[in-house]
């Protein structure tokens, strides 16, 4: 396929690539906990997508249950934000993902920005999962990424409306920090 009018993942400069994020990265604080080169591109929808939440036979350490991945289906959408990243942080997104251990593959996607503009980006899908519902946790880390970042307001109350899973318990104590700064600015 033609990259015409396109914006190339890997960038003018070479030194970075853009990244589509749709899950837990969809949130400024996450994606720097392990990637700090990451800044604020856009907010971008991938065509003919759709969200799922998964696990491949075991559920998240880290999350507790299901995690986001996306496939493809016609007539849906996804939305999410494209993060401009310096190449160096590509081996800790890829160990973020699970990429070594099979969770995740990177797959090359083109999305278009809320002004029309086609980039192309990194991202990632879940290989071999089945569906099983996120905790209550990584929702909210999803919802309020969308929410800081912007992301079309039905496409947030989409996301509201996810039923998660019944886990009580805590996550890591750095998700349950940002969780608690969350809450904090909004109340």
């Amino acid at each position: 396929m033609a990259n015409f009018g396109c914006e190339d993942l890997r960038s003018q400069d070479g030194e970075s690539f853009l990244y589509f994020a749709y899950g837990s990265n969809l949130l400024t604080e996450r994606i720097h906990l392990r990637n700090p080169s990451a800044v604020f591109y856009s907010v971008a929808r991938l065509q003919d997508f759709k969200l799922d939440f998964g696990n491949q036979g075991k559920t998240s350490e880290t999350w507790h249950g299901g995690i986001a991945t996306i496939f493809e289906s016609p007539g849906d959408e996804v939305w999410g934000v494209v993060w401009k990243m310096n190449k160096s942080n590509l081996s800790s997104l890829d160990k973020q993902e699970g990429v070594k251990s099979g969770m995740y593959v990177p797959i090359e996607v083109t999305v278009s920005t809320q002004e029309g503009k086609e980039i192309t980006c990194r991202s990632y899908q879940m290989t071999n999962y089945e569906s099983v519902p996120p905790s209550p946790q990584y929702k909210k880390v999803i919802c309020m990424g969308a929410k800081e970042n912007g992301l079309p307001l039905e496409y947030q109350k989409k996301l509201n409306s996810i039923e998660p899973n019944d886990y009580k318990g805590k996550v890591s104590e750095e998700i349950e920090d940002i969780i608690k700064k969350g809450e904090a600015k909004t109340h």
